[in-house]
Order: C-alpha cells, then structure tokens, then sequence
C-alpha cells in the first residue's frame, strides 16, 4: 500500500526516450510523475517517467523502448477508470492533449475520434446533426474516447446495443511490435497478413476453436449481457477476418493489447421527445420486482438508486429539493425515462408507462415530464453519484466501487443478497445503485486501509461477493473493466478453457508482456489485494476529492501545468511522504509544486461548476498562497490594494 512511492527505470531507458522524442515529450521529475500516478480507482502505482505524446509516432517509439528495456508502459487520457487499468509503474503516455481529434463523417452519420477527446465534446459536435455516441457513462464531463474503447464503455440507456463494441466503424491502432493496422483501408487484411503472419495465424486459429459448439454457447452467453471481465471473445463469432476480429477485441481490452490512435463510431440519433419520471418506492425489494414490467413497456432508462444513495442527493445543496422525502428507512427510487422519435410515440410511452405505474406500490404519485428544469437536476444528481457517494467518507478511508450485472428478474434476491453481506461483513456505509434495465448496479462500500485488518476485511468480502454473482449467473464486471480488481478472478467467470484462449491472445499480441501489466491477465491471485491506494488526511478540499477527475475538462490550466485533481493529488503525495517520513522527498515535491500547483491556478472556481461534491480547489490554492507570502509582504499588498480602490473607482467611471 502507498501513496506517491518513487519509482525506478533503467537509466538506459530514460536516455533512449529522451533521444527518440526530445526533453519537451519526456518527463522524469517526480513531480510530473505524482500527478499522473492515480486513476479514479483505489490503487496506485506511480510510472517511473511520463511521455507527453504528440502523435501517434510518438507513442509508437514510447512503446518500442519500453519493450527493448522490458518495461510495463500504459497510456492515460481521461484518467477516470475505477478498476485499476489507468496505472503503471513504468512509462506513462499521455494521450489526452494532443489527442482531441472531432470529425464528422456522412452528415453526422459517423464520427472519427481521437482518444483525448471526452464524451462530451463529441456529443457537442454531433448535436447540431441530430445525433450521439452509442455509449453514454455517466462520467461523460470527464471520461475520454481513449477510455470508453479501451474499456468497451455503456452507461444509462446504450446497453449491449449501442455501446463501443457494437457501434465501431474503423479503428487505427497500434501494436506493441509496432505495426499499424487501420482497418478502414481495403488492402488491411492482406497488409496484417504481410506485417504478422504468427498473429494472423493464431488468431484464425482461435476463431475456429471458439465457433466449436460448446464454446460458441458459452461466449455467447457471456456477452448476451453488459460484461467487460476479460477479453471480448465473441469478436471470433461475429467477425470473420483477422484484423477485423483484432479491432474488436481491442475494444475492452484496457490498453494490454496496443494502443488505439483513432476510431470511427457509428453514431445514434437523439430522441428530441423525452418523458422522465421518478418513481419513490418504500423498500428496495419493491423497486427491484417493479423493474421486469417496466422493461416489458418498452422503457429507455431505469436507473435504481437505493436508501442511502436518495439521502445523499436530498442533502446536495442545489438540487436536493427535487428529491421526495423519506418516508422512513430503506426507501428507493427508480429513475425512469422514455426516448422517443415524436410527439405520438411519446404519448404511447407515457400511457405504457402509467399502466406500470398503477400497479406498483408507491410513496409518490409520479408524472412524466420533458421539462429540462425538472430532467436536469435530477440527471445532475444521478451522474455524480459515486463521487457524492464517495465524498462522505471519513478522511482516511477508500471508497471501493464495484459493478456487477446479473439477470434482470434475479436482481431484487442478489441486492437482498449484497445487503446481507454487507452486514456480515460490518459495512454499515454500503450503498446500491445502478442501470437496473440491464441488470447491472454498482454498490460502494468504505474501507480503512490504512491497518491489515480493513485490508483482510476486504479480501474476505470480495471473495463472498465474487462467489454470490457466479452463482447467480452474473458477470462480475458490467461496464468498469477488469483492471487490477478483477483480473485474479477472470479465470472463475470463464472457465479454464476460455481463459486458455485469453492468455494466447495476449500472449501472441503482446509476447514480452510490456502492455498494461495486471489488468486483465495476471498469475498472482492476491493482486486485487496490492498497491492499494492510501489517502493520508491533509486538507477540507483534498480529504474529500476522489480524484474523479470531472474538474479537469474545464480547468484554465489544465494544458499549461496540471488540474485541480492533479493539485489535490500532489498535496496527498507531499503529505504521504512526510507519513512515511521521507522529508527529503516531501520537500523536494513542495518546492517543486510552487509554479505549477500554487502560481498558475486561476483560482476561478471553475472546477466546483463540474465537480459532483462542489470542491473549489482554488480556496485550496489560496490558502497556499497565504502561507507562502510572509506576513509582511502580504501587509504590503493589502495596503496596495486598499490604496487602488480609488483610482478603480474612476477608471470605472470613466
């Protein structure tokens, strides 16, 4: 367990960087290396030097060199990954500046995007032609396309129809060998066939093993449902040519498999006629049993949120008012909502719906509405969730989030089920919620790592969750990846037999194992149980951060030094170094900080405006400055400032 640790690389490494790519591309200061080092999730490993790509060429030589040295390399953009797939402990690219690439295709049809580029922006882009991204995860602010491929991301309402894996046009990517495959050129096949006979080789003989019977079945019924544990192996049932099968399985595959330049997406239309409801039930169990009925009707979103997920958001300072009252312990809530093409369609969904409603047991008396001052408070509260969620907890404590899908009509037995354990387990802080329409919730539990037992405690529940989802015929992760998290249990979900196909794909795309080590393939059993992130307490702001990175999108900053989750995760750095008293390191990384952490923050607030938990980093940064300036120069200051008043009262004036 650690918190900002250093870490080593060949020095010969560093020099053959430096070489290929220039001391602008190439960082080693320990600085730079600490606000790389974490992802949203709660593990760290801090990269031994970071590359700021500038093209695809450059994370091609990033990648040759890492492999010559023997060392792990990973690639980060949007850094909002929860299962521990956003780390390495080697050599770091950054993929998220100078990879932002918007272009629209076929009247909006299709759009090529670079992996830089967030949700978001696209969406933006593409609302003018009445379309969207297949995939729409709730960290859209933040989350980047590099992720949402990378980890075959979904969200509210795309399920297993619209997500990444299902809506890829084309694919540019790059090998851990170095070649290039771009699958939109006609001659691609015949070129990866050229450039990789082994792997062409393998992979056609992988398909043939997994369009066998048996095999086929299982696949299949693997991915019938939201399920990103392992690689995707019905690539080898739906695609028949080898590039086309291995751009799909690079969808999911967490960066282990190479490194994805760009990608063409088949777009959706936007539904302009929306009808949302929030539908407030007494228990959670009733919530659960209400959701196959309302599936039947034809709903677009159905998004559960249990007892204590509904007293969190009634507590949010701006938006809690449209939350019901509790109507005493254990109540939910189901946030319902019908996309539809016209005004006809719309009122068909409402009376479809209402059916539904009239027959469940309800505190409120719900109406649909379109209203976007009614919808957007709501969705506001729905997409910050976690980070709310995890933002209560008491400085000191890791917020551990979990995704799991399961059958639909089994669901309200397993959430009963996750209660039990929580109790079991002493998780009094535990919270349920999730796309329910698809089976799939997330639940978060608090846990104290900073002594072996919250560690032990951990291990002993993930097992008991881990055996309560396979049996009731689920997949342990819906939609957040393996990573580290889950990687020692993929051989459990799939069987050896499938798991034998797994490590033959990455082993003969990836032979030296230099991709994304741990995420996804592991030998070590006990790897969920390492490098375990510890969060010492330092300040209000920092303590509550979840290092989410929703601020980052907006941050004037952002490209010219770091953003506010990267000040909030240099101030824990500093801190853990003075814990592990490591003065040395603690005030090298403060003195090093003043510049790009104290001194070119705008201290503007525009942070709060996209941060679930309304964290201002600039009072953070203020305060800072304070205890930089000595009292007397700061007097002098006051006195210059009182002393301007006048002449920016004329200048006003005039």
């Amino acid at each position: 367990m650690n918190r900002g640790a250093r870490s080593s690389i060949p020095s010969t490494l560093l020099t053959d960087l430096l070489a290929a790519l220039g001391e602008t591309k190439v960082s080693h200061d320990p600085l730079n290396l600490a606000a790389v080092a974490p992802d949203a999730s709660h593990y760290l490993l801090t990269p031994g030097v970071l590359v700021r790509a500038g093209s695809t060429s450059d994370v091609a030589a990033a990648m040759a060199a890492a492999k010559r040295h023997n060392v792990a390399v990973n690639f980060r953009s949007g850094g909002t990954s929860l299962s521990g797939q956003g780390l390495t402990n080697g050599v770091m690219v950054d993929t998220r500046r100078s990879f932002r690439g918007i272009e629209v295709l076929d009247g909006g049809r299709k759009v090529r995007v670079q992996p830089g580029a967030t949700v978001v922006a696209v969406n933006a882009v593409l609302a003018r032609y009445g379309r969207k991204l297949g995939p729409d995860p709730a960290s859209s602010v933040a989350c980047t396309l590099g992720g949402v491929l990378a980890d075959n991301s979904s969200g509210m309402s795309c399920g297993t129809i619209a997500n990444s894996y299902r809506t890829l046009d084309s694919m540019v990517f790059v090998l851990a060998s170095g070649t290039v495959v771009n699958t939109s050129e006609p001659q691609c096949e015949d070129k990866l066939a050229h450039d990789e006979p082994e792997l062409v080789e393998t992979l056609l003989a992988l398909r043939d093993q997994c369009r066998e019977r048996a095999r086929a079945d299982e696949i299949a019924f693997q991915f019938s449902r939201k399920n990103t544990m392992g690689y995707g192996l019905n690539a080898f049932l739906d695609y028949d040519t080898p590039a086309q099968i291995l751009s799909h399985l690079m969808i999911g595959s967490e960066g282990t498999l190479g490194f994805i330049s760009s990608a063409v997406m088949n777009t959706v239309q936007i539904m302009p006629k929306l009808a949302t409801a929030l539908l407030h039930f007494p228990t959670l169990d009733s919530a659960t049993k209400a959701l196959p009925a309302l599936v039947e009707s034809g709903v677009t979103v159905t998004e559960l949120m249990d007892s204590s997920s509904l007293q969190l958001c009634r507590d949010d300072p701006a938006n809690g008012h449209i939350i019901p009252p509790a109507p005493g312990s254990g109540d939910a809530a189901l946030l319902v909502e019908y996309h539809c093409p016209d005004d006809q369609s719309r009122k068909e969904a409402i009376e479809a719906g209402n059916s539904v409603i009239s027959g469940l047991d309800l505190v409120n008396e719900p109406t649909f509405t379109d209203d976007p001052a009614v919808r957007g408070p709501i969705w506001t509260l729905r997409n910050g969730l976690y980070a709310k969620i995890a933002g209560t907890r008491p400085s000191g404590q890791t917020a551990l989030l979990e995704d799991i899908a399961v059958p639909v009509e089994t669901l309200a037995g397993v959430c009963g089920d996750l209660q039990q354990l929580f109790g079991e387990h002493n998780y009094p802080e535990s919270v349920i919620f999730g796309h329910a329409k698809d089976g799939n919730i997330h639940f978060l539990v608090l846990e104290d790592f900073r002594e072996k037992k919250g560690l032990d405690r951990y291990e002993r529940f993930t097992e008991d969750m881990v055996t309560l989802v396979l049996d009731a015929h689920g997949t342990l992760k819906a939609e957040h990846g393996t990573g580290r998290i889950m990687a020692p249990f993929v051989e459990r979900q799939y069987g050896p037999d499938l798991y034998r196909i797994m490590r033959q794909v990455k082993e003969s795309v990836d032979p030296t194992g230099v991709l994304n080590r741990g995420s996804i393939i592991t030998d070590d059993p006990k790897l969920h149980l390492k490098e375990v992130k510890l969060t010492p307490t330092v300040q209000e702001e920092v303590d509550r951060c979840v290092e989410c990175g929703y601020c980052e999108p907006v941050c004037p900053s952002r490209d010219l030094t770091v953003t506010p989750r990267q000040r909030i995760v240099m101030q824990r750095a500093i801190a853990q170094a003075r814990d592990d008293g490591d003065e040395e390191l603690a005030a090298d990384l403060e003195q090093r900080a003043t510049y790009p952490v104290v001194q070119t923050c705008a201290v503007d607030g525009m942070c709060e405006t996209n941060c679930p938990l309304h964290i201002n980093t600039g009072d953070l940064v203020r305060r800072l400055r304070a205890e930089q300036n000595p009292a007397a120069w700061q007097t002098t200051w006051d006195l210059a400032a009182k002393g301007w008043n006048p002449f920016v009262t004329a200048a006003s004036a005039g």
